[in-house]
């Protein structure tokens, strides 16, 4: 440790308070022009030429397609049954269920996810999904216009997403309303 003259420690704890009292000012100003607004996270992937997504936290798991067991005479959305810790799964075709949208290529991946109701089930999809966020007020003015398991919601960069509403679908496809089979 230096020993220095008393104006010269005096100078510097001088230069040192003006030092923190800049930085925290600019900090000050950050917090009052940057308010940080809510977010939605979504896993977002490909349907087709058109960009779907699941909530987040829904989504439980990403498996190969490969691990899925054909069952003979099912309905036209069942892809087959598959296990998954410890328990038989459904595995589904996300693309039949929504109405007949095509891939663009094969599914290769199985999305595991609650159906909104504690219920797992797997959905096939053509890659594995991206995590990224959506505005929640986007998500919210969306939600209120739709009026079926597909809300469409704008990004900030003005792309179209189309936010699939789990809970809903599964309870259109068991009530036998539009898309069910």
């Amino acid at each position: 440790m230096k020993i220095l003259p008393r104006s010269m420690e005096e100078a510097q704890e001088q230069e040192a308070a003006e030092l923190l009292e800049r930085r925290a000012s600019r900090l000050r100003e950050q917090t009052e022009t940057t308010v940080e607004e809510a977010v939605h996270w979504i896993a977002e992937f490909p349907l087709g030429e058109e960009r779907y997504a699941l909530s987040l936290e829904m989504l439980r798991a990403a498996l190969p397609l490969r691990m899925v067991t054909p069952v003979p005479l099912s309905a036209p959305h069942v892809v087959g049954v598959l296990r998954f810790q410890g328990q038989v799964l459904s595995a589904l075709s996300l693309a039949s269920m929504l109405g007949g949208h095509g891939w663009r290529q094969d599914p290769a991946v199985l999305l595991v996810v609650d159906r909104g109701d504690g219920e797992l089930c797997a959905l096939d999809c053509e890659a594995i999904p991206r995590p990224t966020t959506l505005p929640m007020s986007a998500v919210e003015a969306a939600r209120v216009r739709a009026e079926g398991p597909v809300t469409e919601v704008f990004t900030h960069d003005r792309q179209l997403i189309h936010l699939i509403d789990l809970k809903r679908l599964f309870a259109v496809r068991s009530t036998g309303g539009r898309n069910a089979r």
